[in-house]
């Protein structure tokens, strides 16, 4: 679809007919291509937050595309009563990338993590049904995915919430084994949280979970929605700490900006998701299941991994000075292309200040000013960015 319209009558149009649960930018995008978007009226940003974490190899990529496009023209859509031969390998390929496996597919993270639930009790005795999560962390926006997320800003008039979850704070294994009873049945965590601000565990946390959950027979999931993928220099972020997770939860850039979710767990477990206890209409669709087996064949063919860890060290360098030079700059979080930067002021006017230069970025929790940027941001690309940030927070820190 070409669009003439300007943002003001784009805008216009969303106000009369689009229910308002969004805080949107005043600007509409219309095309995109790698790092770069543009709006209605030309202009070009250079874009370090692509969809949302989704557009893990930026806007459009031609492998993607073209793989969509073939699809599109062959079979869009068929239920999951019948076998379709890319959503086989497409869970060939992430069984091959993980810790080998089974899948089941679906269309979101808030999708997997609901299966992730299910999965956990239906495996458990009838009795032990409780999961544990962490202060700080986002598994999605379903009621399951909502009570999930520790986080009382997204339960204010939701209640009474599901029943079975237990909150620990993040990185406190003392506190975990404290809440661990005979109704447990799992613990549910990222290994790196997003949403709650790039928050990297210390190594030791994870394994711990590791431990407890094998000395009490519980399920240990982690939720990759935001992780997995590549996004952090390894294909899913727990081969970063040496813990294999039980079960894995993704999302997001699983499929390069179409929408698309998954859940992986081992040959032994898959079993409990038995058939009629969960489903989804419209996952692992040829679609989705083409996009996906282009986005992980795309960062094997093009070594993308490594891009990240060269992307990694470049942000690393030039955003690190910022704690000492920047009075507003508190610390600086980085996995790969998982980027966080600690403010003592509010990120907003940051991001706008940004956007009013020609930069996207996000912030997350008030202060967090949040980077995902595609995989194959360009070194030049990459150094643009950091320019204009650094130019930005300096100039606000005056």
């Amino acid at each position: 679809m070409t669009t003439t319209a300007s943002s003001q009558e784009i805008m216009g149009v969303f106000e009369q007919f689009v229910i308002p649960n969004y805080v949107r930018y005043p600007l509409c995008l219309v095309r995109g291509e790698g790092s770069l978007v543009w709006d209605s009226e030309g202009k070009e940003y250079l874009d370090l937050f692509p969809g949302w974490g989704c557009n893990l190899l930026g806007h459009c990529p031609p492998a993607v595309v073209q793989a969509v496009q073939e699809q599109v023209a062959e079979l869009i859509h068929v239920p999951n009563t019948w076998h379709i031969e890319a959503q086989g390998r497409w869970a060939e390929l992430l069984s091959k990338h993980s810790f080998g496996g089974k899948a089941f597919f679906c269309n979101s993270g808030a999708e997997a993590n609901e299966a992730a639930i299910k999965l956990a009790r239906l495996h458990a005795a009838p009795d032990r049904y409780k999961i544990i999560t962490f202060e700080g962390g986002f598994h999605g926006r379903t009621l399951g995915a909502t009570t999930a997320t520790a986080q009382p800003k997204y339960h204010e008039g939701l209640g009474p919430l599901m029943a079975g979850f237990r909150y620990a704070p993040f990185g406190d294994l003392t506190a975990v084994k404290n809440l661990v009873d005979e109704e447990t049945c799992a613990i549910m965590v990222e290994p790196v949280q997003g949403e709650g601000g790039v928050q990297i565990p210390d190594p030791s946390f994870l394994a711990g979970l590791r431990s407890i959950c094998d000395e009490h027979q519980l399920l240990l999931i982690f939720d990759e929605v935001q992780t997995g993928c590549g996004r952090t220099g390894k294909w899913f972020a727990y081969q970063h700490f040496g813990v294999t997770p039980d079960v894995m939860t993704l999302a997001k850039a699983v499929c390069g900006g179409v929408a698309g979710g998954a859940l992986l767990t081992t040959a032994e477990l898959a079993p409990s998701l038995r058939p009629g206890m969960h489903a989804a209409t419209f996952g692992g669709n040829p679609l989705a299941a083409r996009a996906g087996i282009a986005v992980l064949e795309t960062i094997e063919r093009e070594n993308l991994l490594e891009n990240v860890t060269e992307l990694q060290q470049i942000f690393q360098t030039r955003l690190s000075p910022l704690v000492d030079d920047c009075e507003i700059v508190e610390e600086l979080r980085i996995l790969g292309m998982m980027i966080g930067i600690q403010l003592n002021i509010e990120g907003a006017t940051i991001v706008q200040a940004c956007m009013d230069r020609g930069l996207l970025i996000n912030c997350t929790q008030g202060t967090t000013v949040r980077l995902l940027p595609a995989m194959n941001l360009s070194t030049e690309e990459a150094e643009r960015g950091c320019d204009i940030l650094i130019e930005t927070l300096m100039e606000a820190a005056l």
